[in-house]
């Protein structure tokens, strides 16, 4: 059901940016749009498990230095049929962790430290569980996509704002319809924010499913969302919203308005779902 909806939203995302390229800038515009985004996230998928690690300070560890998480990625992979991705640790207080990398054979899973100071084996199980399914789910690819496209109707309407301010629309056919290019220019790049947001939502659903079977118990993964949801809150971390969705639970707080925006899922219903599972 969460990959039913994953392909619902990205075409709702789609069928945004042609009414936004027929309203804004007719086909034209469209098209410029849509290969300036390309371009800008093609560059971001390539290189975003270097951008991201180097962010963050994450240093690569060998089996060696960190035993018992090497142990459980190793564990976990051959269990999941996927090659070993890099193993890396960030020195920060607040308990999370990620996965990047372009395709499972150029991945990555950082974890910070404060994460392996408050878990136990198998939570930190659980978590290593859920990461591994969004590299094997090709997630930074999927939201590569959403990114693409919400950014291509960003660009539209960033494009009619200064065509208002400078007069340059013209008459012509393929130009699109002032009024409906008004109305884009303000509700475009909002719907397409929100549904980015909820694909986003509906990958970290699907991530927590795949990586409490994959660990063998959803509640391993249970009790580490909630030990992650209380500690996160009280202990800050200085994180780029560009990369907050990669986490596994939001670095970032804010109630209100901004749940709209967030790119996870409640904690409260993550661990419903879990702990209502039956394996």
């Amino acid at each position: 059901m969460n990959n039913i909806k994953t392909l619902f939203l990205l075409v709702t995302l789609t069928l945004i940016l042609v009414w936004a390229g027929s309203a804004i800038g007719g086909r034209q515009g469209m098209t410029v749009a849509l290969i300036f985004a390309l371009m800008m996230n093609f560059f971001a998928y390539w290189f975003s498990d270097k951008i991201v690690l180097s962010m963050y300070g994450a240093k690569q560890v060998s089996e060696t230095e960190a035993p018992e998480l090497y142990g459980i990625v190793r564990r976990l992979i051959q269990k999941a049929g996927m090659p070993m991705p890099k193993v890396y640790i960030i020195d920060a207080d607040q308990p999370n962790a990620f996965a990047t990398g372009r395709n499972p054979k150029h991945a990555a899973v950082a974890v910070t430290t404060g994460i392996m100071r408050i878990l136990t084996h198998e939570e930190l199980q659980g978590v290593i569980g859920h990461e591994l399914a969004h590299v094997s789910h090709r997630d930074i690819l999927i939201s590569t996509i959403a990114a693409t496209v919400a950014g291509a109707i960003s660009y539209l309407a960033q494009m009619a704002q200064w065509a208002m301010i400078f007069g340059g629309r013209g008459d012509d056919d393929d130009g699109g319809n002032p009024i409906a290019a008004l109305v884009m220019m303000i509700v475009g790049p909002i719907a397409a924010l929100i549904i980015q947001m909820a694909i986003s939502r509906s990958r970290e659903f699907a991530a927590d499913e795949s990586g409490a079977r994959l660990a063998g118990n959803p509640r391993y993964l249970a009790g580490a969302l909630r030990k992650l949801n209380q500690a996160s809150q009280k202990i800050p971390m200085n994180a780029n919203p560009a990369t907050s969705h990669m986490f596994i639970v939001n670095p970032l707080s804010g109630g209100g308005l901004l749940k709209l925006f967030s790119t996870h899922p409640p904690i409260e219903e993550r661990i419903a779902r879990l702990e209502s599972m039956h394996l």
